[in-house]
């Protein structure tokens, strides 16, 4: 492979994540490959000093850390970050993704990747197993891989649909470009969440390509994670999920009910579990009293 051709475009999205960030920028920086990448940063208007540790790696790798440092938070004013100021950015073929508080822990990772996506361009999106831990308790991990794996290592959109959100990290996945660069649909400009609809759009696309190797890792309920105050949000964790069901519906819609059965499943299953959550929570209070 032509050493001198760019091929991925590295997207990452960064706010006040100075604890994780080095961690995410070393991963990046040593990842060994027979081609050119670049590192396309969104730091979200820091506060913590994070933009200034980007701004030295800008610094130290000028030729692949390539960063926007926002003076005003965009994702408060409600832009997909990604979608606005790094995927039209992108000079590659291909995209991966991971965020500030995530980081990559296999040198050959992209070259695997790129490799697997050149070898089976039916794929539009290749992924792999990941290090999953809460921020506070990195000793106490699971690995995150699919549950069932087909021999061929290859996965469709009706996985996705079962799998959810939880199918696979969003620091493990490799795609094409090409898709996108068309039209955003309206449903994932909705939806509360980028990762899900992401992979749901892309899984319409082309097969989904997997190895099994744990080559990044994941940190849950790292500081300013979203999702982390989300949770401990009643009123915000109900709206959340009328959102997510209104999301499989519209989602729905667009592949014009070809999934139907399949998607009709996720909606009971992700009411059965809110609803037997939200249950356990009240009881939780009654007996505290």
């Amino acid at each position: 492979m032509n050493k001198e051709l760019l091929l991925v475009s590295v997207c990452c999205l960064s706010y006040n994540h100075r604890p994780y960030i080095k961690d995410c920028l070393e991963g990046f920086v040593k990842q060994q490959c027979n081609f050119q990448f670049e590192v396309l940063i969104h730091d979200d208007a820091s506060t913590d000093g994070t933009s200034d540790i980007i701004r030295e790696y800008q610094k130290k790798y000028p030729n692949i850390i390539k960063p926007i440092i926002q003076t005003e938070n965009q994702y408060q004013k409600g832009v997909a970050v990604n979608w606005v100021y790094n995927f039209p950015r992108a000079k590659g073929k291909y995209i991966a993704l991971c965020e500030g508080d995530d980081y990559w822990i296999d040198p050959l990772k992209l070259q695997k990747q790129v490799d697997y996506m050149e070898n089976n361009p039916e794929c539009s999106v290749c992924f792999h197993a990941a290090k999953c831990y809460r921020a506070d308790s990195p000793s106490n991990y699971h690995i995150r891989r699919p549950k069932n794996i087909p021999k061929d290592n290859k996965f469709g959109i009706v996985d996705i649909i079962a799998g959810g959100g939880g199918f696979m990290t969003t620091n493990s996945m490799v795609m094409k470009k090409e898709y996108l660069e068309i039209e955003k649909p309206l449903w994932m400009n909705e939806a509360p969440v980028g990762d899900l609809p992401l992979a749901l759009f892309l899984g319409v696309k082309g097969e989904i390509g997997y190895i099994d190797e744990v080559m990044s890792v994941y940190r849950m309920f790292s500081s300013n994670h979203s999702w982390t105050s989300l949770m401990l949000d009643r009123s915000k964790e109900k709206k959340h999920f009328q959102q997510i069901i209104e999301m499989w519906k519209k989602f729905d819609i667009w592949t014009e009910f070809k999934y139907h059965s399949n998607v009709k499943k996720k909606i009971h299953f992700n009411t059965k579990n809110y609803f037997k959550k939200r249950l356990k929570q009240t009881l939780k209070i009654i007996f505290k009293r």
